[in-house]
């Protein structure tokens, strides 16, 4: 990256973890900041947990030992922004409005520069080099494309099922949302990205391996946070279904494995 794009978004990022902090931290501590039902109350709070003790360290770390050159630690950092752009557009567009609006709105907007600054000038073909040969890009790609798929699979069929009978998916009466927020993020910032990572990755392509290690560095800690919410309203007494951990844990686990496959198959000696 050019001295100037790079500043930019390493300064974009240190305000988004400072700005994190406050929304994560506040969400956690003030009473009365979010609305809607038990479950919904319970989710974003166990979202606000996992975002403060894991993403936001995460981040932090993964900005300074990327400041310090290592490519390694690039490739975390943009998949951090990745989630820092993809969580609080849930807040943005899912929670009911709330004195921190403005703040998910900066943390998105903010995430989405800092993405931006980030790739436009990296060294994607240098990069790409650094991957070695052996690198499993057809078991990573196929995993993702399993994803990809699934989610597809269950979204589809949940809208197919009302346009055919009428019938509101369970998720949006259950929230009290008008729409489904889930369906449409994972649809549109989650699905065709991974099925895109996924066949430039088996392709062997650079934007192939750079993509990928985005997707499922935020996809593993995503899952966490998943798996905090659903936690998190069993708990409140919201919910009584505890199943969905095991769909997350198994997702993110594939995540978190495909990272250190890529990020552990990057030659030595990564500095910019």
């Amino acid at each position: 990256m050019s001295d100037t794009t790079s500043r930019s978004a390493y300064v974009l990022s240190a305000l988004i973890a400072v700005l994190a902090l406050i929304a994560a931290g506040g969400g956690l501590l003030v009473d009365g900041l979010y609305q809607g039902n038990a479950l919904l109350v319970a989710g974003w709070r166990g979202n606000d947990l996992v975002t403060l003790i894991v993403a936001l360290p995460a981040l932090v770390a993964s900005l300074i030992l990327s400041v310090r050159g290592s490519q390694r630690a690039q490739l975390v950092w943009l998949g951090m922004l990745a989630y820092t752009l993809y969580n609080f557009a849930y807040y943005l567009f899912g929670a009911a409005f709330n004195s921190f609006f403005l703040l998910y709105v900066a943390l998105f907007d903010l995430s989405m520069f800092a993405l931006l600054f980030a790739l436009v000038r990296m060294d994607v073909a240098g990069i790409g080099r650094r991957f070695r040969s052996t690198t499993p890009v057809k078991w990573i790609a196929g995993f993702m494309i399993f994803v990809a798929v699934g989610l597809t699979a269950v979204y589809g069929a949940e809208s197919l099922r009302f346009v055919v009978t009428g019938r509101v998916p369970e998720i949006v009466t259950l929230t009290g949302h008008v729409t489904n927020v889930v369906f449409a993020l994972d649809l549109s910032l989650v699905v065709p990205w991974f099925v895109l990572g996924a066949i430039w990755l088996w392709q062997r392509r650079p934007w192939g391996y750079i993509l990928a290690t985005i997707l499922n560095v935020k996809g593993a800690v995503y899952m966490l946070a998943l798996s905090a919410v659903t936690v998190s309203a069993v708990r409140a007494g919201a919910s009584d279904d505890l199943a969905q951990v095991g769909i997350w844990a198994t997702i993110g686990l594939g995540s978190l494995v495909a990272s250190l496959l890529l990020l552990g198959n990057v030659e030595p000696g990564d500095r910019q």
